[in-house]
């Protein structure tokens, strides 16, 4: 290869953000909005799950189901985020609505404790995207990380209080970065790959009394290997490209409190290992291997949920999350400028003998947040040190049906 070309590949890889995955919201780039049920009492739910959901939030709650019951939802999410340089450049990310299905299937044999799901859903994932014409455009321009699993589950009532379940994990995922290396109108780099995980997902549900029932929903780590290809172009070819990436284990505890049957109270206490999130290193780029730091850390968000019962089967729901930031100055990202989150939410719906369906929407806004110690930037002087802002609306709709 040319040494200027090897040169240029070189100062394509050199931003630390070159790997940062694109977020949902706050810690890390979790996207634990899986039901509009859930969504609306803030994901406080892993106390309850009684909804075919259960298969994300608590496997152990599809027990709570009779029959077959068949779920489909959408989330849609607008991503904004707002970056102000301290010399006054700004920068916005595209709001274009994002869409990601949803659909959990259960059945419970008659007369049996046993029951069993599949669901298939996104527990990470979205996408960034700056254009090629912002102040940080070398060193942040676009990612998408699509994050798909398959969850096979069984669950067991132990007793008509108690029930435990579980599953696999089987999860499919790309990843798609691209930015610009900031000499010449037409330049870039950009990486994309895919890879194949596996994992397991756990749930317990106990109900010792009627007015109290206590859930715990564990999710295992995974680590996916991508194979794909990167390239700096105009200035080189194609060279195959290889990295992997640490998806960290996850633990909710959830208490519920229905003084009677129109009430339901729930807090929940979502905690994620981001410290195993640690280096990501790319093996075959131009210039030979690059090691690009995460170096997050662990954190939890704090659920509050209240769900009222009217008349006919309808239902309104209220909720309220802490998400507490992940992502330390030094190595934040443009494309993932993680913060403390304040999330609110609402929701309404009907359960029916066959038909039920549900509507949530929260937003997310962390009020600001200044950065002043990133080590991430480029040979053009860009930086990620700055002032951002995020204002997230997202809006989840399911149909169910039970057979």
């Amino acid at each position: 290869m040319h040494p200027v070309r090897v040169s240029l590949a070189r100062l394509a890889l050199l931003p630390l953000s070159c790997l940062a995955l694109p977020h949902a919201h706050a810690v890390g780039f979790r996207l634990p909005n899986q039901d509009p049920e859930a969504i609306a009492r803030g994901n406080a739910f892993a106390a309850t799950a009684d909804n075919p959901s259960a298969i994300f939030y608590n496997p152990a709650g599809i027990t709570q189901l009779e029959g077959h019951q068949l779920s489909i939802a959408e989330y849609a999410i607008s991503a904004d985020i707002h970056y102000t340089s301290f010399t006054g450049a700004t920068a916005s990310t595209d709001t274009t609505v994002q869409f990601v299905p949803q659909i959990y299937y259960t059945y419970s044999p008659k007369e049996s404790p046993w029951s069993f799901g599949l669901g298939v859903y996104a527990p990470y994932g979205l996408g960034v995207d700056y254009g090629s014409r912002s102040p940080i455009s070398t060193i942040a321009q676009e990612a998408k990380l699509l994050y798909a699993t398959v969850n096979p589950v069984v669950a067991y009532q132990i007793s008509p209080t108690l029930s435990i379940g579980g599953g696999v994990t089987l999860n499919y995922s790309d990843v798609d970065i691209q930015r610009q290396i900031g000499f010449g109108p037409a330049d870039g780099f950009r990486f994309d790959g895919d890879g194949y995980g596996t994992g397991f997902n756990l749930g317990l549900l106990w109900q010792p009394v009627t007015e109290w029932s206590l859930g715990l929903n564990y999710r295992s780590a995974t680590e996916i290997g991508y194979d794909g290809r990167s390239i700096a172009f105009p200035y080189a070819g194609y060279s195959p490209t290889s990295a992997s990436l640490d998806f960290p284990q996850n633990v909710v505890a959830g208490v519920s409190y229905r003084p009677n049957e129109k009430w339901n109270f729930e807090f929940d206490l979502d905690w994620t290992d981001w410290d195993v999130v640690n280096d990501a290193y790319f093996r075959g780029t131009f210039g030979g291997p690059q090691v690009f730091p995460f170096r997050y850390t662990s954190g939890c968000m704090y659920n509050f949920g209240v769900t009222r019962q009217l008349n006919d089967g309808y239902f309104i729901s209220a909720g309220y999350i802490f998400s507490e930031n992940s992502v330390p100055d030094r190595t934040l990202s443009p494309l993932n400028p993680d913060s403390d989150l304040q999330l609110g939410s609402i929701g309404f719906g009907h359960h029916g003998e066959c038909i039920s369906w549900a509507v949530g929407y929260h937003f997310a806004y962390n009020g600001g947040r200044t950065v002043t110690g990133s080590l991430v930037n480029s040979p053009t002087g860009q930086t990620a040190n700055g002032h951002y802002t995020t204002f997230n609306n997202a809006v989840n709709v399911s149909v169910r049906y039970a057979f």
